[in-house]
């Protein structure tokens, strides 16, 4: 992992904000997903995997964006380092909120994740508002700058972003206390039944242990596919790996890792963006980790077809 510095982060987070910030390059982008389909490969549809740094070996996963031109040809998005983290391979940025109520003297507290802790936000198969409107905080910013983070959408942009797209995904903070998993990688884990958990809003009975608010932002570089006359006649041209056209169906995943009681010092400390009971780790040194391909088939350059052809969706 490595952190921004605080320069870079002092337009994005006001000072009084209690949290861990850190830019992880990408392992892998292919066919695997060790959450839902273990095992299985390939898994139906593309992901981006993330992780294994430092104290935190844990695994960060999402789909993957891709460019439909108006040939009905596919072709992946790149992803850049997020604001700080200049240089990174890809990869996102990931957040722990420390405090529930956005208060860097950490006047509420949070319980770190459990070894063999695991959970999904968000649904593939999800395509409207409605559906949705079930995870309050999985939504979309088209970027006029690196420092852009308003307005957010929850629906894919429909204009060009200059700078842009970045893919927000904030997941559920209240824990059940008792499960590290469920079937549905969700039921264990629930959002403050009134509010958020950035204005500490209440967990629910069901769910009473308040855990960190995990945050990935994922920023594509869309500036190649800004010319609208390679776009598709109805509607904008971005689509996820599992053949989303509506933005919709983002979704992300995490299995936890972290060493020891490494997360737990973090949570208790009165860390902002860089945290002094972490280890560091330079962008170099992270972007020679990598996992090699056990798939074997192409996801880049103008494709026929979206990797796996989920939704059936071909030139």
């Amino acid at each position: 992992m490595h952190w921004s510095s605080l320069a870079a982060l002092a337009p994005l987070v006001a000072p009084t904000e209690a949290l861990l910030r850190f830019g992880c390059s990408q392992l892998v982008v292919q066919r695997l997903d060790p959450l839902v389909n273990p095992g299985l490969n390939p898994s139906p549809h593309l992901h981006q995997i993330i992780g294994g740094f430092s104290e935190d070996f844990s695994n960060y996963w999402t789909a993957v964006l891709y460019f439909r031109h108006r040939n009905g040809s596919y072709h992946r998005v790149p992803q850049i380092g997020n604001l700080g983290f200049e240089g990174t391979n890809g990869g996102m940025t990931v957040y722990y909120m420390q405090d529930g109520l956005a208060n860097y003297q950490q006047t509420s507290k949070v319980t770190a994740f459990k070894p063999g802790f695991r959970m999904l936000i968000g649904d593939a198969a999800y395509r409207s508002k409605a559906e949705a409107a079930r995870f309050r905080q999985i939504t979309y910013t088209c970027l006029q700058t690196p420092a852009t983070r308003f307005p957010e959408t929850m629906n894919f942009p429909t204009k060009p972003c200059p700078a842009g797209i970045m893919a927000n995904v904030r997941f559920p903070t209240c824990w059940d206390g008792k499960n590290l998993d469920t079937p549905d990688h969700m039921s264990h884990t629930a959002y403050p039944e009134s509010g958020t958990f950035e204005s500490g809003g209440p967990c629910p009975d069901s769910h009473p242990v308040r855990v960190p608010q995990l945050m990935f932002e994922t920023v594509y570089n869309t500036s190649q596919f800004n010319d609208q006359s390679m776009w598709p006649d109805a509607g904008q041209p971005f689509v996820w790996s599992q053949g989303d056209t509506t933005g919709y169906g983002s979704h992300g995943d995490y299995v936890f890792g972290w060493k020891g009681d490494a997360l737990q010092r973090a949570m208790d400390s009165p860390c902002y963006v860089n945290c002094p009971t972490l280890k560091t780790q330079s962008v170099s040194a992270m972007n020679k980790c990598s996992v090699p391909d056990s798939v074997g088939e192409p996801i880049d350059g103008w494709l026929d077809e979206l990797p796996g052809n989920p939704s059936g969706m071909k030139l």
